[in-house]
């Protein structure tokens, strides 16, 4: 069964924090509260935790897995970043937007969309999410915990342990910021395409 532990909305335990970054270290794979429900992730070259998050997901390799970030200079190191696309993510960050962005060679190539070379990028605006990257010292390889069928990401870290416990390593309670998944921003062929509208304000591209 995973690991099951509650953290500090504002005030993360360091303690705790360390013990999820020295699993996600050691190759786990965990649940954990953002801004926008909750994402499943685990350590950007860690192969066997990709597959299980693609298993448990039910996605294809023509997924876009998501890299948390813990902050713009982070960011910038992962993907092709040129001055339109640099106003656009400064603007909207931290917050729940996912911006789709050719990778650098910075990313682990089974990471990549294998036809467009493309990964998705994001800054939460989330204490818990960020006091783990920020700890870890590298972003988090991950995906929204949206389950077969659904539509609408987990948001209970209760429920998760319950539904995902003998599949994942780690759940993280916490509050999320909103309930919906994130707004994803497609700005992989230079223009600027609204993806997915989730709980991100998209009025600034009306």
């Amino acid at each position: 069964m995973a690991w099951y532990v509650d953290i500090h909305p504002q005030d993360p335990q360091q303690r705790l924090i360390d013990k999820v970054v020295d699993r996600l270290r050691r190759g786990e794979v965990i649940a954990l509260p953002t801004d926008s429900g909750y994402a499943i992730a685990c350590t950007m070259a860690n192969k066997d935790g990709l597959e299980r998050i693609r298993r448990i997901r039910q996605v294809g390799d023509k997924h876009h897995f998501t890299l948390l970030c813990h902050d713009f200079a982070q960011l910038g190191q992962l993907v092709i970043v040129d001055n339109s696309v640099f106003r656009l993510v400064k603007s909207l960050t931290p917050g729940p937007y996912t911006f789709i962005l050719k990778g650098t060679k910075e990313v682990p190539r089974m990471t990549l969309n294998p036809k467009k070379a493309t990964v998705g990028v994001r800054i939460p605006d989330h204490t818990i999410t960020q006091a783990i990257v920020s700890s870890l010292g590298q972003p988090l390889l991950s995906s929204t915990l949206i389950l077969p069928g659904e539509e609408e990401p987990m948001n209970q870290g209760w429920e998760i342990a319950d539904i995902l416990g003998n599949a994942i390593d780690v759940v993280i309670e916490g509050p999320v910021g909103e309930a919906g998944p994130t707004t994803v921003i497609d700005m992989s062929d230079g223009g600027m395409t609204i993806a997915r509208q989730g709980a991100g304000d998209t009025s600034m591209f009306n």
